[in-house]
């Protein structure tokens, strides 16, 4: 059994904190000194409970208040089994799960087929960030070339311009995390495909995973804003048809717009956009792959410049659309 945090902290001469998150930090009172200072000078590296002991032994603390100090621990789920010693993200996980397993969500992880179609500044970060998490396969899709402004981002690097993006994106998963695997996945067998578009989605390419039933997170880098989300859940939640249905109700011009939109070219993807749209929707993308709910299942999260601070937005499935009546 290990500490869930290696955060402890002197808090006074009988009191020390355990953690420092809100969600599960917990002061202990009513310590002899010794045990507040064996506590309070834990060696970093000493977070099991047989450390615990030894330490407590050191300040010479009675058995019978050591037991109660373990005993608080445990029971406050402070001590919990040694997550996977060989992924990056265990500690953090055995801190979030109740049971203070991380397991089932890192194997789930581990398990998991994510395609990445769309791979600019923003979706390469995105499939990197998939793959440092823990997300066993992730394909990076695009056949459009490297351009020196990718240069420098994701792992991309001068030998890469002129490559076709997905091959470069592949080889720099590999080179930062060698056990991702990159293959090819069907659209209709992966846990879930990230659209990552310009201006504006296209029906041409979210429609048909509706229709096969396939888990999809879109996200649309626009003139000086981007929109992360929906998470589509085929029959249970908004599609992207449902919101362009709304928008038409809000704007009838909507869409002639979006209809041009489509055929435009992609645009130079702004740093801090790139940045701040990869983070959240890695974010998005590892609630899906998780089991977890994520906040854009009918919501998007808009962020636009200067601030770049989230603005989240609620969609309802539109009547007009028929996307609710599809088995889930």
């Amino acid at each position: 059994m290990r500490l869930r945090t290696r955060a402890v902290l002197w808090q006074g001469p009988t009191q020390v904190r355990v953690g420092t998150d809100p969600r599960w930090s917990v002061v202990l009172g009513d310590l002899s000194p010794g045990a507040a200072r064996a506590l309070a000078t834990l060696p970093r590296a000493a977070d099991d409970a047989r450390a615990v002991r030894t330490a407590l032994r050191a300040e010479d603390v009675p058995d019978e208040e050591a037991d109660a100090v373990v005993g608080h621990l445990r029971a406050a789920r402070l001590l919990v089994d040694p997550p996977l010693p060989d992924h990056p993200d265990a500690a953090t996980w055995a801190m979030l799960d109740a049971d203070g397993d991380a397991r089932p969500t890192l194997e789930r992880r581990r398990a998991a087929r994510v395609r990445v179609e769309g791979l600019g500044r923003l979706g390469a970060g995105l499939a990197l960030a998939l793959a440092r998490a823990g997300v066993g396969h992730v394909e990076p899709v695009d056949d459009a070339p490297v351009t020196r402004r990718e240069v420098g981002w994701a792992g991309l690097g001068e030998r890469d311009v002129g490559l076709p993006r997905g091959a470069a994106a592949a080889r720099a998963l590999h080179d930062a995390v060698p056990a991702v695997r990159t293959t090819p996945v069907p659209r209709a067998e992966a846990d879930l495909v990230v659209l990552v578009e310009h201006h504006v989605a296209d029906p041409a390419r979210h429609r048909p995973l509706v229709t096969d039933g396939v888990a999809h997170l879109s996200v649309v880098v626009r003139e000086a804003s981007l929109l992360v989300g929906p998470l589509v859940r085929p029959g249970r939640t908004p599609c992207l048809r449902c919101l362009d249905c709304h928008r038409a109700d809000a704007d009838p011009a909507w869409p002639r717009l979006a209809a041009q939109l489509a055929v435009r070219p992609e645009e130079h993807e702004e740093t801090v956009l790139a940045t701040v749209g990869a983070a959240l929707a890695a974010a998005q993308a590892v609630a899906a792959v998780d089991g977890r709910t994520a906040p854009v299942e009918g919501a998007t999260l808009e962020v636009a410049l200067p601030d770049a601070v989230p603005r989240r937005t609620e969609w309802s499935p539109h009547p007009a659309c028929g996307c609710a009546g599809l088995p889930s």
